[in-house]
């Protein structure tokens, strides 16, 4: 039977989830696309709670690589007002391209670092 591609994207991210894990003082910069937006979270994995967290679906204007700019510099804002610098990424088993790229880029220019 072969595998769908949302199967390997699956596979992959919890090979990399075997791997990352936030805490309180660096937390997890999930990353998730879908086909319409693109959203970004701070997690600390130790107590299970979301820090912070923003998405793309209220900016209606620019291409989506264009909003996921932003959505990467919100959250970078996001985590400045909580006072955290440092951060371990998750691409979340999509390909360090694109729209997650973008998101990547867009935090590291605003001040995180991972």
């Amino acid at each position: 039977m072969k595998t769908s591609r949302s199967q390997h994207r699956t596979r992959r991210h919890g090979r990399i989830r075997a791997k990352v894990a936030g805490t309180s003082e660096k937390p997890r910069l999930a990353v998730f696309r879908s086909n319409k937006f693109t959203y970004a979270q701070l997690i600390d994995d130790q107590a299970g709670t979301t820090l912070a967290a923003t998405s793309d679906m209220k900016i209606r204007s620019g291409t989506k690589l264009e909003r996921a700019t932003k959505v990467g510099e919100e959250i970078a804002e996001l985590a400045k007002k909580k006072n955290i610098t440092n951060v371990v990424f998750d691409r979340g088993g999509f390909l360090y391209a694109g729209r997650v790229k973008a998101v990547a880029d867009a935090a590291r220019l605003k001040g995180l670092a991972f």
